[in-house]
C-alpha cells in the first residue's frame, strides 16, 4: 500500500471513529444527562424516558454502534483493498 493509500485509508477511519463517538456522546451525555428532566415528561414501558436513555439507552446506541462500525470498517477495508 502507498503511503498517499495509507493516509486516506487512516484519514477515513478515524473521521467514522469521531462520528460514531459524537452520536454515542449525544445519546449517552445528551440525552441521558443534559437533556433529562425534558425527557422524563415522556414515559417508555411506565419509566421516565431519561431514565431510560441514562440506564439502558446508551448501552443499546452503543451495541448498535459496534454492528455500524463493524459494517462500515468491512466496506472501508474493500474499498482501499485491505480486506481478508
Amino acid at each position: 500500500m502507498t503511503p498517499e493509500k495509507r493516509a486516506a485509508y487512516w484519514k477515513a477511519n478515524v473521521r467514522l471513529l469521531v462520528i460514531l463517538l459524537f452520536i454515542w456522546f449525544i445519546v449517552s451525555y445528551g440525552l441521558g444527562i443534559l437533556l433529562v428532566e425534558p425527557l422524563n415528561t415522556i414515559h417508555l414501558g411506565g419509566y421516565p424516558l431519561g431514565f431510560w436513555f441514562a440506564q439502558q439507552g446508551s448501552i443499546y446506541a452503543f451495541l448498535v454502534l459496534i454492528f455500524v462500525y463493524a459494517g462500515a470498517m468491512n466496506r472501508l477495508d474493500k474499498k482501499f483493498d485491505v480486506d481478508e
